[in-house]
Protein backbone atom coordinates (compact mmCIF):
# COMPACT_ATOMS: atom_id res chain seq x y z
CA UNK A 1 0.00 0.00 0.00
CA UNK A 2 1.49 3.29 -0.86
CA UNK A 3 1.76 6.40 1.68
CA UNK A 4 2.45 9.90 0.92
CA UNK A 5 6.37 10.63 1.64
CA UNK A 6 5.62 13.16 4.51
CA UNK A 7 3.34 10.48 6.31
CA UNK A 8 5.88 7.53 6.56
CA UNK A 9 7.62 9.45 9.54
CA UNK A 10 4.44 9.23 11.81
CA UNK A 11 3.78 5.48 9.88
CA UNK A 12 7.14 4.07 11.65
CA UNK A 13 6.51 6.30 14.22
CA UNK A 14 3.49 4.69 15.55
CA UNK A 15 4.16 0.85 14.75
CA UNK A 16 7.80 0.94 15.80
CA UNK A 17 8.81 2.28 19.54
CA UNK A 18 8.90 5.87 18.66
CA UNK A 19 12.32 6.10 20.66
CA UNK A 20 13.67 3.44 18.34
CA UNK A 21 16.81 5.45 16.08
CA UNK A 22 15.67 6.55 12.74
CA UNK A 23 18.86 8.31 11.72
CA UNK A 24 22.65 7.92 13.18
CA UNK A 25 24.91 10.70 12.43
CA UNK A 26 27.57 10.43 14.51
CA UNK A 27 27.58 11.89 17.35
CA UNK A 28 23.85 12.88 16.91
CA UNK A 29 20.91 9.66 16.82
CA UNK A 30 17.74 11.19 15.97
CA UNK A 31 14.45 8.75 17.07
CA UNK A 32 11.74 7.77 14.35
CA UNK A 33 9.63 10.19 17.12
CA UNK A 34 11.72 13.02 16.82
CA UNK A 35 12.66 12.46 13.50
CA UNK A 36 8.66 12.99 12.84
CA UNK A 37 8.36 15.85 15.71
CA UNK A 38 11.32 17.92 13.76
CA UNK A 39 9.27 18.04 10.28
CA UNK A 40 5.85 18.78 11.79
CA UNK A 41 7.84 21.91 13.45
CA UNK A 42 10.01 22.57 9.88
CA UNK A 43 6.61 22.23 7.55
CA UNK A 44 4.86 24.49 9.67
CA UNK A 45 7.89 27.13 9.15
CA UNK A 46 8.12 26.56 5.45
CA UNK A 47 4.13 27.26 5.02
CA UNK A 48 4.84 30.51 7.42
CA UNK A 49 7.43 31.30 4.48
CA UNK A 50 4.71 30.75 1.93
CA UNK A 51 6.04 27.08 0.22
CA UNK A 52 2.63 25.90 -1.67
CA UNK A 53 1.81 22.33 -3.12
CA UNK A 54 3.64 21.59 -6.17
CA UNK A 55 6.40 24.56 -5.25
CA UNK A 56 10.60 23.36 -5.74
CA UNK A 57 12.33 23.82 -2.12
CA UNK A 58 16.04 24.07 -2.36
CA UNK A 59 18.34 22.39 0.28
CA UNK A 60 21.81 23.14 0.61
CA UNK A 61 22.74 21.24 4.01
CA UNK A 62 25.83 18.98 4.79
CA UNK A 63 24.56 15.09 5.83
CA UNK A 64 23.09 14.91 8.40
CA UNK A 65 19.49 14.89 10.56
CA UNK A 66 18.93 18.29 9.44
CA UNK A 67 18.88 17.13 6.26
CA UNK A 68 16.00 14.56 6.62
CA UNK A 69 14.33 16.65 8.62
CA UNK A 70 14.08 19.51 6.18
CA UNK A 71 13.24 16.39 3.11
CA UNK A 72 10.04 15.01 5.05
CA UNK A 73 9.02 18.63 5.60
CA UNK A 74 9.03 19.75 2.21
CA UNK A 75 7.28 16.49 1.35
CA UNK A 76 4.32 17.48 3.99
CA UNK A 77 3.90 20.66 2.68
CA UNK A 78 2.89 18.65 -1.32
CA UNK A 79 6.19 20.68 -2.53
CA UNK A 80 9.48 19.31 -4.35
CA UNK A 81 13.42 18.81 -2.47
CA UNK A 82 15.83 20.03 -5.09
CA UNK A 83 19.32 19.28 -3.35
CA UNK A 84 22.98 20.67 -4.23
CA UNK A 85 26.33 20.31 -2.79
CA UNK A 86 26.63 23.26 -0.12
CA UNK A 87 30.48 22.90 -1.32
CA UNK A 88 29.34 24.15 -4.70
CA UNK A 89 31.42 27.97 -5.90
CA UNK A 90 29.13 30.29 -5.35
CA UNK A 91 28.70 31.44 -9.18
CA UNK A 92 27.28 27.76 -9.51
CA UNK A 93 25.50 27.77 -6.98
CA UNK A 94 23.11 30.71 -7.92
CA UNK A 95 23.13 29.39 -11.47
CA UNK A 96 21.54 26.43 -10.05
CA UNK A 97 19.10 28.41 -7.87
CA UNK A 98 18.00 30.35 -10.97
CA UNK A 99 17.21 27.06 -12.49
CA UNK A 100 15.03 25.69 -10.01
CA UNK A 101 13.64 29.08 -8.77
CA UNK A 102 12.53 28.04 -5.26
CA UNK A 103 9.91 28.97 -3.10
CA UNK A 104 12.51 28.60 -0.08
CA UNK A 105 15.83 28.07 -0.09
CA UNK A 106 17.27 26.05 2.99
CA UNK A 107 20.89 26.36 3.80
CA UNK A 108 23.01 27.15 6.78
CA UNK A 109 24.43 30.95 5.63
CA UNK A 110 24.17 32.84 3.20
CA UNK A 111 27.50 32.79 2.04
CA UNK A 112 26.22 32.51 -1.63
CA UNK A 113 24.64 35.52 -1.95
CA UNK A 114 21.29 34.13 -2.24
CA UNK A 115 18.13 34.67 0.55
CA UNK A 116 18.35 31.57 2.64
CA UNK A 117 16.58 30.20 6.20
CA UNK A 118 18.30 28.43 8.27
CA UNK A 119 17.08 25.13 9.03
CA UNK A 120 17.74 25.64 13.13
CA UNK A 121 15.13 28.96 12.39
CA UNK A 122 12.06 26.46 12.84
CA UNK A 123 13.05 25.88 16.73
CA UNK A 124 13.84 28.82 17.46
CA UNK A 125 10.88 30.56 16.94
CA UNK A 126 8.46 28.13 18.09
CA UNK A 127 6.43 26.23 15.89
CA UNK A 128 4.43 23.51 16.58
CA UNK A 129 5.67 19.85 16.69
CA UNK A 130 2.42 18.21 16.94
CA UNK A 131 1.10 15.99 14.21
CA UNK A 132 0.59 17.80 10.67
CA UNK A 133 -1.95 17.35 8.44
CA UNK A 134 0.24 16.87 4.93
CA UNK A 135 -1.17 18.09 1.60
CA UNK A 136 -1.96 16.04 -0.83
CA UNK A 137 1.14 14.22 -2.31
CA UNK A 138 3.69 16.12 -4.95
CA UNK A 139 3.78 15.28 -8.38
CA UNK A 140 7.64 14.48 -8.26
CA UNK A 141 9.61 13.78 -5.19
CA UNK A 142 12.91 14.86 -5.81
CA UNK A 143 14.82 17.38 -8.14
CA UNK A 144 18.65 16.34 -8.27
CA UNK A 145 21.47 18.73 -9.76
CA UNK A 146 23.50 17.30 -12.29
CA UNK A 147 26.52 15.58 -11.63
CA UNK A 148 28.26 18.80 -13.00
CA UNK A 149 30.78 16.64 -15.67
CA UNK A 150 29.57 19.11 -18.40
CA UNK A 151 30.48 22.51 -17.03
CA UNK A 152 27.07 23.44 -17.32
CA UNK A 153 24.40 23.06 -14.52
CA UNK A 154 21.41 21.59 -15.05
CA UNK A 155 18.53 20.16 -13.11
CA UNK A 156 16.98 16.74 -13.39
CA UNK A 157 13.33 16.78 -12.10
CA UNK A 158 12.03 12.94 -11.39
CA UNK A 159 8.60 12.35 -12.79
CA UNK A 160 7.92 9.12 -9.62
CA UNK A 161 4.89 10.98 -7.61
CA UNK A 162 5.79 11.34 -3.75
CA UNK A 163 4.61 8.23 -3.02
CA UNK A 164 6.00 4.49 -1.48
CA UNK A 165 4.80 1.41 -0.51
CA UNK A 166 6.79 0.95 2.85
CA UNK A 167 6.93 -2.92 3.15
CA UNK A 168 8.99 -2.45 -1.41
CA UNK A 169 12.39 -1.82 -0.89
CA UNK A 170 14.40 -1.57 -3.66
CA UNK A 171 18.16 -3.27 -4.61
CA UNK A 172 17.96 -5.20 -1.87
CA UNK A 173 17.38 -2.99 0.84
CA UNK A 174 16.00 -4.59 4.06
CA UNK A 175 12.86 -3.88 5.54
CA UNK A 176 13.09 -2.87 9.26
CA UNK A 177 16.98 -3.16 9.03
CA UNK A 178 19.81 -0.80 8.99
CA UNK A 179 21.23 0.80 6.18
CA UNK A 180 24.68 2.77 5.81
CA UNK A 181 25.52 5.82 3.75
CA UNK A 182 28.72 6.92 3.25
CA UNK A 183 28.13 9.59 0.13
CA UNK A 184 27.11 12.98 -0.02
CA UNK A 185 23.36 13.13 0.39
CA UNK A 186 23.54 16.10 -2.93
CA UNK A 187 23.75 13.42 -5.26
CA UNK A 188 21.49 11.24 -6.62
CA UNK A 189 22.27 7.56 -5.48
CA UNK A 190 23.15 8.47 -1.55
CA UNK A 191 19.69 11.00 -1.32
CA UNK A 192 17.75 7.58 -3.32
CA UNK A 193 19.03 4.94 -0.94
CA UNK A 194 19.02 6.86 1.90
CA UNK A 195 15.62 7.75 2.00
CA UNK A 196 14.20 4.51 0.49
CA UNK A 197 15.59 3.15 3.86
CA UNK A 198 14.31 5.63 5.83
CA UNK A 199 10.77 4.71 3.35
CA UNK A 200 10.64 1.32 4.44
CA UNK A 201 11.51 1.58 8.16
CA UNK A 202 15.72 0.82 8.49
CA UNK A 203 18.07 2.69 10.78
CA UNK A 204 19.89 5.05 8.74
CA UNK A 205 23.55 4.75 9.72
CA UNK A 206 24.91 8.71 7.76
CA UNK A 207 28.36 9.52 7.69
CA UNK A 208 29.73 12.98 7.05
CA UNK A 209 32.97 13.09 4.74
CA UNK A 210 34.05 9.96 3.85
CA UNK A 211 36.62 8.30 5.82
CA UNK A 212 37.72 4.24 4.89
CA UNK A 213 38.33 3.36 8.38
CA UNK A 214 35.27 5.11 9.38
CA UNK A 215 33.12 3.31 7.24
CA UNK A 216 34.38 0.14 8.30
CA UNK A 217 34.24 0.73 12.48
CA UNK A 218 30.56 2.07 11.70
CA UNK A 219 29.53 -1.64 9.83
CA UNK A 220 30.61 -3.36 12.75
CA UNK A 221 29.70 -1.02 15.42
CA UNK A 222 25.73 -0.92 13.59
CA UNK A 223 25.53 -4.46 12.39
CA UNK A 224 25.08 -3.01 8.81
CA UNK A 225 23.13 -4.78 6.22
CA UNK A 226 23.60 -3.06 3.13
CA UNK A 227 25.59 -0.24 1.84
CA UNK A 228 26.39 1.51 -1.88
CA UNK A 229 29.75 2.87 -2.34
CA UNK A 230 31.21 4.44 -5.72
CA UNK A 231 34.50 2.75 -6.79
CA UNK A 232 36.39 5.82 -5.47
CA UNK A 233 35.45 4.72 -1.60
CA UNK A 234 35.86 0.97 -2.33
CA UNK A 235 39.82 1.91 -3.70
CA UNK A 236 40.14 4.44 -0.58
CA UNK A 237 39.35 1.04 1.87
CA UNK A 238 41.11 -1.44 -0.14
CA UNK A 239 44.42 1.12 0.25
CA UNK A 240 44.52 0.09 3.89
CA UNK A 241 46.57 -1.37 5.28
CA UNK A 242 45.24 -5.35 5.35
CA UNK A 243 45.83 -5.51 9.18
CA UNK A 244 43.35 -2.29 9.63
CA UNK A 245 40.91 -3.46 7.21
CA UNK A 246 40.85 -6.67 7.96
CA UNK A 247 40.45 -6.00 12.09
CA UNK A 248 36.49 -5.08 11.46
CA UNK A 249 33.92 -7.67 11.88
CA UNK A 250 32.14 -7.26 8.82
CA UNK A 251 29.79 -10.26 8.67
CA UNK A 252 26.15 -8.56 9.18
CA UNK A 253 26.83 -7.18 6.03
CA UNK A 254 24.27 -9.16 3.32
CA UNK A 255 24.16 -6.17 0.16
CA UNK A 256 26.82 -4.19 -1.54
CA UNK A 257 26.48 -2.19 -4.21
CA UNK A 258 28.51 0.07 -6.59
CA UNK A 259 27.83 2.46 -9.08
CA UNK A 260 28.31 5.93 -10.41
CA UNK A 261 31.33 5.51 -11.98
CA UNK A 262 33.61 2.63 -13.51
CA UNK A 263 34.73 0.02 -11.36
CA UNK A 264 38.58 -0.98 -12.18
CA UNK A 265 38.38 -4.89 -13.09
CA UNK A 266 41.04 -5.10 -10.34
CA UNK A 267 39.70 -3.64 -7.63
CA UNK A 268 36.53 -5.67 -8.12
CA UNK A 269 38.67 -8.72 -8.41
CA UNK A 270 40.22 -7.81 -5.01
CA UNK A 271 36.75 -6.83 -3.77
CA UNK A 272 34.84 -10.16 -4.48
CA UNK A 273 38.04 -12.10 -3.05
CA UNK A 274 37.83 -10.24 0.10
CA UNK A 275 33.74 -10.40 1.05
CA UNK A 276 32.83 -13.22 -1.70
CA UNK A 277 30.62 -13.25 -4.67
CA UNK A 278 27.22 -13.25 -2.70
CA UNK A 279 27.13 -9.74 -1.40
CA UNK A 280 28.60 -7.49 -4.07
CA UNK A 281 26.02 -5.95 -6.64
CA UNK A 282 27.14 -3.27 -9.17
CA UNK A 283 24.50 -1.47 -10.97
CA UNK A 284 24.43 1.00 -14.02
CA UNK A 285 21.77 3.39 -14.91
CA UNK A 286 21.27 7.41 -14.31
CA UNK A 287 19.38 10.15 -11.93
CA UNK A 288 17.32 10.58 -15.54
CA UNK A 289 15.67 6.63 -14.65
CA UNK A 290 16.12 5.95 -18.25
CA UNK A 291 17.12 2.34 -17.20
CA UNK A 292 19.14 0.40 -15.22
CA UNK A 293 21.82 -2.85 -15.26
CA UNK A 294 22.29 -4.93 -12.61
CA UNK A 295 25.13 -7.81 -12.02
CA UNK A 296 25.70 -9.75 -9.42
CA UNK A 297 28.91 -10.88 -8.09
CA UNK A 298 28.48 -14.26 -9.30
CA UNK A 299 27.90 -13.23 -12.83
CA UNK A 300 30.90 -10.79 -12.62
CA UNK A 301 33.72 -13.82 -12.42
CA UNK A 302 32.42 -15.16 -15.81
CA UNK A 303 32.08 -11.48 -16.84
CA UNK A 304 34.33 -9.54 -15.77
CA UNK A 305 34.20 -6.01 -16.71
CA UNK A 306 30.35 -6.36 -17.44
CA UNK A 307 27.85 -3.95 -15.96
CA UNK A 308 25.29 -6.47 -16.08
CA UNK A 309 21.76 -6.75 -17.82
CA UNK A 310 18.95 -4.79 -17.83
CA UNK A 311 16.53 -4.95 -15.16
CA UNK A 312 14.24 -2.04 -15.52
CA UNK A 313 11.36 -1.88 -17.78
CA UNK A 314 11.94 -0.68 -21.14
CA UNK A 315 14.74 -1.61 -23.71
CA UNK A 316 18.31 -0.61 -24.00
CA UNK A 317 20.65 -0.99 -27.43
CA UNK A 318 23.79 0.70 -28.40
CA UNK A 319 24.00 2.93 -32.09
CA UNK A 320 26.94 3.40 -33.80
CA UNK A 321 27.83 6.74 -35.45
CA UNK A 322 25.11 6.48 -37.98
CA UNK A 323 22.17 5.66 -36.09
CA UNK A 324 22.29 2.29 -36.95
CA UNK A 325 22.28 -0.73 -34.10
CA UNK A 326 25.55 -2.00 -33.20
CA UNK A 327 26.55 -6.01 -33.70
CA UNK A 328 27.53 -7.65 -30.57
CA UNK A 329 30.70 -6.65 -28.97
CA UNK A 330 30.66 -3.63 -31.21
CA UNK A 331 31.43 -0.29 -28.97
CA UNK A 332 28.51 2.47 -29.77
CA UNK A 333 26.75 5.16 -27.51
CA UNK A 334 24.05 2.86 -25.21
CA UNK A 335 20.51 4.24 -25.50
CA UNK A 336 17.39 3.54 -23.55
CA UNK A 337 13.69 3.41 -24.07
CA UNK A 338 11.13 3.53 -20.30
CA UNK A 339 8.73 1.51 -20.75
CA UNK A 340 6.01 5.06 -20.67
CA UNK A 341 8.03 6.51 -23.21
CA UNK A 342 9.95 9.36 -24.04
CA UNK A 343 9.70 12.26 -21.23
CA UNK A 344 8.02 9.92 -18.74
CA UNK A 345 10.81 9.72 -16.16
CA UNK A 346 12.18 12.79 -15.70
CA UNK A 347 12.30 16.25 -17.51
CA UNK A 348 15.31 18.76 -17.42
CA UNK A 349 15.47 22.34 -16.08
CA UNK A 350 18.36 23.62 -18.08
CA UNK A 351 19.16 21.74 -20.89
CA UNK A 352 17.52 19.47 -23.64
CA UNK A 353 17.55 15.83 -24.09
CA UNK A 354 19.11 14.17 -26.50
CA UNK A 355 16.79 11.83 -28.42
CA UNK A 356 16.38 9.98 -31.10
CA UNK A 357 13.79 10.62 -33.52
CA UNK A 358 11.88 7.39 -32.27
CA UNK A 359 12.38 8.10 -29.00
CA UNK A 360 15.28 6.36 -27.81
CA UNK A 361 17.58 8.56 -25.29
CA UNK A 362 21.11 8.19 -24.00
CA UNK A 363 23.12 9.44 -21.09
CA UNK A 364 26.09 9.94 -23.14
CA UNK A 365 28.01 7.14 -22.43
CA UNK A 366 29.83 4.33 -25.06
CA UNK A 367 30.19 0.74 -24.38
CA UNK A 368 28.62 -2.54 -26.12
CA UNK A 369 26.64 -5.45 -25.72
CA UNK A 370 27.55 -9.33 -26.04
CA UNK A 371 25.63 -11.80 -27.40
CA UNK A 372 23.91 -12.43 -24.24
CA UNK A 373 22.96 -9.02 -23.87
CA UNK A 374 25.54 -8.41 -21.11
CA UNK A 375 26.41 -4.53 -21.14
CA UNK A 376 30.04 -3.18 -20.81
CA UNK A 377 31.31 0.36 -20.77
CA UNK A 378 33.78 1.86 -22.41
CA UNK A 379 33.53 5.77 -21.51
CA UNK A 380 31.60 8.97 -22.49
CA UNK A 381 31.57 10.67 -25.09
CA UNK A 382 32.26 13.54 -24.12
CA UNK A 383 35.68 12.08 -22.39
CA UNK A 384 36.66 10.22 -25.65
CA UNK A 385 40.28 11.18 -26.69
CA UNK A 386 40.65 11.00 -30.74
CA UNK A 387 44.56 10.66 -31.20
CA UNK A 388 45.44 10.28 -34.76
CA UNK A 389 42.00 9.12 -35.72
CA UNK A 390 42.32 6.52 -32.95
CA UNK A 391 40.08 6.58 -30.01
CA UNK A 392 41.14 6.66 -26.84
CA UNK A 393 39.42 5.91 -23.63
CA UNK A 394 40.14 7.86 -20.91
CA UNK A 395 38.28 5.26 -18.38
CA UNK A 396 41.04 2.19 -19.13
CA UNK A 397 44.10 4.45 -18.40
CA UNK A 398 42.61 5.67 -15.31
CA UNK A 399 41.35 2.41 -14.24
CA UNK A 400 44.96 1.15 -14.38
CA UNK A 401 46.86 3.68 -13.07
CA UNK A 402 44.63 3.50 -9.74
CA UNK A 403 45.90 0.14 -9.11
CA UNK A 404 49.39 1.43 -9.16
CA UNK A 405 50.72 2.24 -5.60
CA UNK A 406 50.66 5.58 -4.21
CA UNK A 407 47.91 6.78 -6.12
CA UNK A 408 44.63 8.03 -4.42
CA UNK A 409 42.80 8.91 -8.00
CA UNK A 410 43.42 9.85 -11.25
CA UNK A 411 41.98 11.35 -14.20
CA UNK A 412 42.94 11.48 -17.89
CA UNK A 413 42.14 13.92 -20.29
CA UNK A 414 42.66 14.97 -23.86
CA UNK A 415 44.94 18.22 -24.66
CA UNK A 416 45.56 19.65 -28.64
CA UNK A 417 48.50 18.52 -30.54
CA UNK A 418 49.00 20.18 -33.78
CA UNK A 419 50.18 16.35 -35.38
CA UNK A 420 47.30 14.26 -34.11
CA UNK A 421 44.66 16.34 -32.87
CA UNK A 422 44.79 15.06 -29.30
CA UNK A 423 47.28 14.04 -26.69
CA UNK A 424 46.98 11.97 -23.83
CA UNK A 425 47.30 14.23 -20.67
CA UNK A 426 47.33 12.24 -17.36
CA UNK A 427 46.66 13.78 -13.45
CA UNK A 428 47.22 12.21 -10.63
CA UNK A 429 46.53 12.62 -6.94
CA UNK A 430 48.84 10.69 -4.82
CA UNK A 431 47.62 9.01 -1.43
CA UNK A 432 49.05 10.89 1.61
CA UNK A 433 52.61 10.68 1.97
CA UNK A 434 52.89 8.94 -1.27
CA UNK A 435 55.95 10.15 -3.88
CA UNK A 436 55.00 9.23 -7.27
CA UNK A 437 57.50 8.49 -9.51
CA UNK A 438 56.49 9.62 -12.99
CA UNK A 439 59.00 7.73 -14.98
CA UNK A 440 57.78 4.32 -13.10
CA UNK A 441 54.42 5.04 -13.58
CA UNK A 442 55.10 5.80 -17.43
CA UNK A 443 56.54 2.61 -17.97
CA UNK A 444 54.18 0.56 -16.19
CA UNK A 445 51.02 1.98 -18.19
CA UNK A 446 53.05 1.23 -21.41
CA UNK A 447 53.30 -2.26 -20.66
CA UNK A 448 49.97 -2.43 -20.41
CA UNK A 449 48.30 0.08 -23.14
CA UNK A 450 48.63 0.35 -27.07
CA UNK A 451 51.00 2.42 -27.88
CA UNK A 452 48.76 4.82 -29.66
CA UNK A 453 47.15 5.04 -26.28
CA UNK A 454 49.98 5.90 -24.08
CA UNK A 455 50.03 9.25 -22.46
CA UNK A 456 52.13 11.87 -23.44
CA UNK A 457 52.07 14.16 -20.31
CA UNK A 458 51.55 13.62 -17.33
CA UNK A 459 50.56 16.12 -14.21
CA UNK A 460 51.24 15.42 -9.99
CA UNK A 461 48.59 17.86 -8.16
CA UNK A 462 48.17 18.16 -4.73
CA UNK A 463 44.07 18.99 -4.48
CA UNK A 464 40.91 16.30 -4.55
CA UNK A 465 40.30 14.65 -7.98
CA UNK A 466 37.38 13.48 -7.67
CA UNK A 467 34.14 14.01 -4.86
CA UNK A 468 32.73 12.08 -2.60
CA UNK A 469 30.59 10.60 -4.88
CA UNK A 470 33.51 9.47 -7.55
CA UNK A 471 32.75 12.08 -9.66
CA UNK A 472 35.77 14.32 -11.49
CA UNK A 473 35.21 17.47 -12.74
CA UNK A 474 37.14 17.01 -16.40
CA UNK A 475 35.74 19.37 -18.64
CA UNK A 476 36.47 22.21 -16.08
CA UNK A 477 40.23 20.25 -15.37
CA UNK A 478 40.52 19.98 -18.98
CA UNK A 479 39.43 23.88 -20.09
CA UNK A 480 42.17 25.05 -17.35
CA UNK A 481 45.27 23.52 -19.28
CA UNK A 482 44.15 24.19 -22.32
CA UNK A 483 44.35 28.03 -21.07
CA UNK A 484 47.67 27.48 -20.26
CA UNK A 485 48.46 26.32 -23.34
CA UNK A 486 46.90 29.33 -24.93
CA UNK A 487 49.28 31.27 -22.48
CA UNK A 488 52.68 29.87 -24.93
CA UNK A 489 52.78 26.94 -21.70
CA UNK A 490 54.00 23.59 -22.95
CA UNK A 491 53.50 20.67 -21.28
CA UNK A 492 57.17 18.90 -22.16
CA UNK A 493 57.26 15.03 -22.89
CA UNK A 494 57.70 12.49 -24.25
CA UNK A 495 57.43 9.03 -22.89
CA UNK A 496 61.04 9.44 -21.26
CA UNK A 497 60.69 12.93 -20.38
CA UNK A 498 58.15 14.82 -18.23
CA UNK A 499 57.54 18.18 -16.66
CA UNK A 500 54.14 19.12 -15.06
CA UNK A 501 51.96 22.20 -14.25
CA UNK A 502 54.10 25.41 -14.46
CA UNK A 503 54.97 27.32 -11.46
CA UNK A 504 52.08 29.75 -10.12
CA UNK A 505 49.63 28.37 -12.90
CA UNK A 506 47.88 25.91 -10.03
CA UNK A 507 48.92 23.63 -6.99
CA UNK A 508 50.18 21.17 -8.83
CA UNK A 509 53.42 20.00 -7.99
CA UNK A 510 56.20 20.18 -10.65
CA UNK A 511 57.91 16.84 -11.57
CA UNK A 512 61.82 16.79 -11.72
CA UNK A 513 63.23 13.91 -13.33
Amino acid sequence: MELPLGALLRHHANRKERSAPAVVHPPESVTWGDLEARANRQARFLRAHGVQPGDFVSIALPNGAQLFESTFAVWKLGATPATLSPRLAAPEARAILELVRPRVFIAESNDWGCAAVSPQAAAGEGWSTEAFEEAPPAKYWKAMTSGGSTGRPKVIVDHKPAVQDPHAPIRGQPVDGVVLNPGPLSHNAPFLYAHMALFCGSRLVSLGRFDALEVLAAIECHRVQWASFVPTMMHRIWSLPAADREKYDLSSLQTIWHMAAPMPPWLKSAWLGWLGPDRLWEGYGGTEGLGFTALSGREALSRPGSVGRLVSQGAMKVLDQHGDECAPNEIGEIFFLPSGGPGSTYHYLGAEPRRTPDGWETFGDLGHLDAQGYLYLADRRTDLIVRGGANVYPAEIESLAAGYEGVAACVVIGLPDPDLGRSVHVIVEPQSGAAIEVVALDTYLSTQLAAYKRPATYEIVNTPLRDEAGKARRLALREEREAWLRKGVAFRMSRHGVVGTPEGESDAANIRL
